[in-house]
């Protein structure tokens, strides 16, 4: 059986474990109940991400008059809670979101993943596409010299699509 962890502040068992990221280092503190306060951990119900998110637009947070229309869930509702109500949330606190999303991530638009062969694949299915429109076009426009440098085109882009 493990030996539970020590207090790093005294000697008693830890039963708090909190963990920094500084400069890309993990910083791990184990702390009994009584020492958090003696450390400037104020906070004894934890650490509180709608607290973390919620720094940037104080005017717009401390708006009373925003609400949700949907749910009349409040700014102060979401830092209280760290969640929002409902879909229509997201909407309604943009303005608050978009920021706080911004400062977490590279993009506030979430792509999904691909797999990188299916990436590739429809990367060709796409070009062969567009060749095809292109084809069309000129077979409009009555431009043969270029209907024949597409129709090549699309026989390279269909054998690659295919061996792939």
């Amino acid at each position: 059986m493990a030996k539970p962890e020590q207090c790093g502040n005294c000697t008693k068992p830890a039963t708090i474990h909190l963990t920094q990221i500084i400069n890309n280092k993990i910083h791990k503190v184990d702390l009994c109940e009584d020492c958090p306060f003696k450390k400037g951990v104020t906070d004894p119900e934890g650490f509180s991400l709608a607290d973390f998110l919620v720094q940037s637009p104080a005017s717009l947070i401390s708006d009373k008059s925003l609400k949700c229309e949907a749910c009349g869930f409040s700014p102060a509702d979401f830092k209280k809670t760290g969640r929002f109500g409902c879909p229509q949330c997201y909407d309604t606190f943009h303005e608050i979101l978009e920021p706080m999303l911004s400062n977490m991530h590279k993009d506030v638009v979430h792509r999904g993943k691909v797999p990188e062969r299916a990436l590739a694949r429809m990367s060709r299915k796409r070009r062969l596409d567009q060749l095809e429109r292109d084809l069309e076009e000129s077979i409009k426009s009555e431009n043969y010299e270029d209907s024949a440098r597409l129709r090549d085109l699309i026989a390279e882009a269909r054998t690659a699509l295919e061996t792939t």
